[in-house]
């Protein structure tokens, strides 16, 4: 009967939360590195060297790395649905805000801003899942989730290189548009995750109660078993 009960809520958390996430690490990934389709008529059109170009790319992951633990620990008090909707809706914007950049100064100060939005995103959703899936079964369930990343290569690419095309259309630049375009799913699935994310296994209303108190009494079971051993 357990064995049952573990098959159906496993598949039933599975479909729900990964297939979603995955979308979410799309759609950060493809705002992380368009910054590189941008640069091919960004740089000569604000007049940006390559070595302003170098150091604004990479000072993204000052602003990462700064805020990462911060963030994670707000996650944690606050919940993983308002704060990865935070995250989303904010890094959305300054990417939209990119569009707009006029020189050196604006371009460093939006590329730190984006790293700063994003921190906390992908350790916090490894953290969201340690809330869902037992330990035995999380390995592969992110591994699942960051096969998002290799997806937005194949799949943003040529999605980014035919809005560069739109260059000039409503006086934008191509590389405005790429920005604007690509930063908007952020900012929509950032409000999508208020109403679709379920911040703990108590309050799944989607699991049938014999499911939620499985899970629940899983989990807990785990959490002990880890402080027991610490």
């Amino acid at each position: 009967m357990a064995s049952e009960i573990q098959t159906r809520v496993l598949r039933k958390i599975t479909w729900r939360i990964v297939p979603f996430i995955m979308l979410l690490y799309f759609v950060a990934f493809i705002d992380r590195v368009n910054i590189g389709f941008a640069s091919l008529t960004m740089n000569k059109d604000i007049g940006l060297s390559p070595a302003v170009y170098g150091f604004g790319a990479g000072i993204f992951f000052w602003g990462y790395f700064l805020f990462e633990v911060p963030s994670n620990i707000i996650l944690h008090k606050v919940g993983a649905r308002i704060w990865i909707a935070r995250v989303m809706i904010t890094w959305g914007l300054v990417s939209a805000a990119m569009a707009f950049v006029q020189g050196t100064t604006s371009f460093y100060v939006l590329r730190f801003l984006l790293g700063v939005a994003e921190a906390g995103f992908f350790p916090g959703i490894i953290l969201y899942l340690s809330y869902w899936f037992p330990a035995r079964q999380r390995a592969a369930v992110t591994a699942l989730f960051m096969a998002a990343a290799p997806l937005s290569t194949v799949l943003g690419s040529p999605i980014s290189g035919a809005l560069l095309e739109m260059d000039g259309h409503l006086g934008f630049k191509g590389w405005q548009w790429l920005f604007v375009l690509e930063a908007l799913p952020a900012v929509v699935l950032g409000f999508v995750v208020l109403g679709f994310l379920t911040d703990r296994p108590e309050k799944a209303k989607w699991l049938a109660e014999d499911e939620r108190r499985w899970l629940v009494e899983t989990m807990n079971a785990e959490t002990t078993s880890k402080a027991a051993t610490a």
